[in-house]
């Protein structure tokens, strides 16, 4: 049986740039339905013969900012050109006002089973410093209204390392985001990342970086009090309940090949990696030419040796040895032997070698040095 496919669909449609995000996006939301018989087509020259699509997952940008008519589109699309299985996973991202009771019970009407939502924050001072459009208390509607409409599989994304944030702001966060019984909760530190307002408001001097030390404590104070509620931390910044790990976002940690649609998207095969073009005019007009214009990297062994170190190290299960060759299993024992000396990693019974819970801390510095230099 052919091994299982992820399909990845990119919506990057907002109604206004949070200042942290880094993401391809665009404000242009008159060009939603050129944009959408793009992915279509899209779909329709790339997809036809993919077997064994076992999750589905609309990311953006803002994929509820399109209408359920366009969603429907999409997602009818999708079934159409691609053999899906009849248990797939099949996510699509929200944004807490967009959940309408009407939007909510439409998704019902939809193969949709699982909801990723923004969230960031419960506090309102700092939504409105991320330039969010929701409030706190939109959240709490938009989850009992996806409740209500028969959606058992809710994920929120929070962050934490805010300027100006303490202990206490990220304990009040987590406090709330426990009290909703979600599913998966999804933490990142909040990055400053190039070409973005929050890069130049730092530039300017309106705002301090957090010190590194409070963010690990942020980070170590979010593992401890969520382990406590009931979820499991399966992946450095992913924590489910058990039974609801994220299937599509494991796929990528895991190596499985998966198909990206739509500009900026990237694409996966083991033996390549592609990427759309990130302008949503000239892919549009590609798309309309019967032309996909994207840029393809081939991979090399060692190419996939690092592609496996900095993410199969990030999940709990760890990187599995016997998966590597000879040469990159000896390289990697070698550099890892000072790690697992001093307790920040540990090879399992399974022949794994996988972050120990103070190694979690310091996983950059560990991955880095296990990369292959020739």
């Amino acid at each position: 049986m052919p091994k299982m496919q992820g399909l990845y669909i990119h919506i990057p449609f907002c109604k206004s740039r949070c200042i942290y995000c880094g993401f391809f996006s665009t404000t242009m939301l008159d060009l939603r339905q050129q944009y959408v018989d793009a992915l279509c087509q899209e779909m329709k020259m790339r997809c036809q013969g993919a077997e064994n699509i076992s999750t589905i997952y609309l990311g953006g940008g803002t994929p509820s900012q399109l209408t359920t008519d366009q969603l429907r589109q999409i997602l009818h699309r999708a079934y159409i050109y691609n053999k899906v299985g009849k248990d797939a996973e099949v996510t699509i991202e929200v944004n807490p006002d967009d959940v309408t009771e009407r939007f909510a019970n439409d998704l019902t009407q939809l193969p949709v089973n699982r909801i990723s939502m923004g969230v960031q924050t419960f506090d309102d001072k700092r939504l409105r410093f991320l330039h969010r459009r929701h409030t706190a208390e939109q959240v709490t509607t938009a989850v009992d209204r996806l409740r209500a409409a028969g959606i058992k599989n809710i994920s929120i994304d929070l962050m934490y390392g805010f300027p100006g944030e303490t202990i206490a702001d990220c304990e009040a966060d987590i406090a709330k985001a426990l009290s909703l019984q979600v599913e998966h909760i999804s933490t990142y530190c909040l990055m400053i990342e190039e070409d973005t307002q929050l890069q130049q408001m730092l530039q300017q001097g309106n705002i301090t970086e957090t010190e590194e030390e409070l963010e690990r404590q942020m980070y170590e104070t979010i593992i401890n009090r969520l382990e406590d509620g009931g979820y499991e931390q399966y992946e450095l910044s992913n924590f489910a309940r058990p039974g609801f790990h994220s299937r599509h976002n494991s796929s990528y940690w895991d190596g499985t090949p998966y198909i990206g649609i739509g500009a900026a998207a990237h694409s996966y095969d083991i033996e390549s990696r592609s990427w759309n073009i990130a302008d949503i005019k000239q892919y549009i007009q590609g798309m309309a030419n019967n032309q996909r214009i994207y840029e393809e990297e081939r991979l090399d062994c060692d190419t996939r040796y690092n592609d496996a170190i900095t993410v199969a190290l990030r999940t709990s299960r760890g990187l599995d040895l016997q998966a590597l060759s000879p040469k990159h299993r000896t390289y990697c024992l070698e550099n890892a032997q000072r790690y697992l000396d001093d307790g920040l990693l540990e090879r399992t019974q399974g022949n794994r070698l996988r972050l120990t819970r103070r190694g979690l801390f310091v996983s950059d510095m560990i991955m880095s040095n296990l990369i292959y230099l020739p």
